[in-house]
């Protein structure tokens, strides 16, 4: 088992199979617009543009389990992330990462890679870091800025 054989939803709630990026290295990542780290928009994207040509893509899971620091719907979302950060990466809907509702593909990157307090994930912008082979490698804690994962993406790329 992979994350590329996960289906979820995009912003605009249409169904999109992970398989539609096998071959990528991928960073996956639950946000909020809301929260003390969303200026991390500004590293995520940067860090895409860096490296989108080359295989790399961003997954952007809007969450709203922590403080509630994701409203709106995700439209909203979007446009707030287009107009503030210029963001081009994809954008999913909404999920939830921790409980009962948790989103599958949550469940399965807690399960590959649990946080150093445990398997749930604590705050918005935890990061999880997946070769091209759909393994996940590395998690990331909410305070891990997009550039101290810079060299370990390029690694990924051989670049």
């Amino acid at each position: 088992m992979n994350v590329y054989d996960f289906k979820v939803l995009d912003a605009e709630k249409k169904e999109v199979g992970l398989v539609n990026y096998e071959g990528k290295v991928l960073l996956i990542v639950n946000t909020a617009t809301g929260c003390g780290f969303t200026p991390q928009y500004e590293g995520l994207e940067r860090l895409y543009e860096t490296y989108k040509d080359k295989g790399f893509e961003i997954l952007d899971f809007p969450c709203n389990q922590f403080g509630h620091q994701a409203p709106g719907t995700e439209q909203e979302i979007v446009t707030f992330c287009k107009a503030r950060y210029n963001v081009s990466f994809k954008q999913f809907a909404k999920i939830d990462v921790n409980g009962k509702n948790e989103s599958p593909l949550y469940t399965y990157l807690k399960s590959a890679k649990g946080g150093v307090f445990g398997k749930n994930i604590k705050w918005n912008f935890t990061k999880f870091l997946v070769d091209r082979d759909g393994n996940v490698v590395k998690r990331f804690a909410p305070t891990a800025t997009p550039a101290k994962l810079e060299q370990e993406i390029k690694e990924l790329l051989d670049l």
